[in-house]
């Protein structure tokens, strides 16, 4: 019996390419060392940035770090996360997560932390193992290209929602070009040092990172495919 994908399929044909690009978007947490062209990253820029936002104000800031860029600003993060005494030094300018978890949301984290970890072999209360991958965003999880996103500190929570909207467009547009990635709020922690690495001026807030390239294909962590809810647990149809 058809279900009702096969006849929204039936009828908008032309939604197959672009729901491809959307349900095949995953984190991915290891990268090919495979350069992206500049001719590449500036087309999925491009037609991101047709993006939605209101008044048109365009909030986003892209820095592309490519090469010794990366590799530097990695190398001082990394560092710094494994010094407990900077660590310690180092906190986010926002809260991206709640300052308290209940659920269903704790449950969600819970699961996807350790359906990761499962795949890794990293027992739980393996700090170590726990530090070393958590470190690997630092490192972009080797992809040739790093993204740092910031925006001006006036604006306000409604250019946070379009920024949301444009984020989305990279990765689909990526997604499109066979191209995988990560977006990455672990980032937020280390904002002076990234500040300071890439020259920002006071008026400019990071609002999160992103790993760019081609997805390694044998890396077990890239087999992970985190769940959804279906429709039903969260939307209500009034008519």
């Amino acid at each position: 019996m058809p279900t009702t994908a096969d006849a929204d399929a039936t009828e908008f044909p032309g939604a197959a390419s672009v729901d491809a690009a959307i349900t095949s978007r995953r984190s991915i947490r290891r990268f090919l060392p495979t350069p992206v062209s500049r001719a590449t990253i500036e087309a999925i820029l491009q037609v991101s940035a047709r993006a939605p936002s209101g008044t048109n104000t365009q909030p986003w800031q892209v820095h592309v770090l490519t090469g010794a860029a990366r590799q530097r600003l990695s190398a001082r993060l990394a560092a710094a996360y494994d010094d407990p005494a900077q660590e310690a030094q180092h906190t986010e300018e926002y809260a991206y997560y709640p300052r308290q978890w209940v659920s269903p949301y704790i449950d969600r984290r819970r699961k996807v932390g350790w359906d990761l970890y499962g795949l890794l072999g990293i027992a739980k209360g393996d700090k170590a193992a726990m530090h070393a991958q958590h470190r690997r965003n630092y490192l972009f999880f080797d992809a040739p290209v790093g993204l740092i996103f910031t925006i001006d500190r006036i604006m306000e929570l409604g250019s946070w929602l379009d920024y949301g909207m444009f984020l989305q467009n990279i990765m689909v547009a990526a997604r499109a070009r066979g191209l995988d990635t990560c977006p990455q709020a672990a980032f937020c922690q280390f904002h002076r040092i990234i500040e300071d690495e890439l020259g920002l001026g006071p008026q400019q807030q990071v609002v999160c990172g992103m790993s760019l390239g081609w997805a390694d294909p044998v890396a077990i962590e890239n087999t992970l495919v985190t769940e959804r809810v279906p429709v039903s647990e969260f939307a209500r149809f009034l008519a």
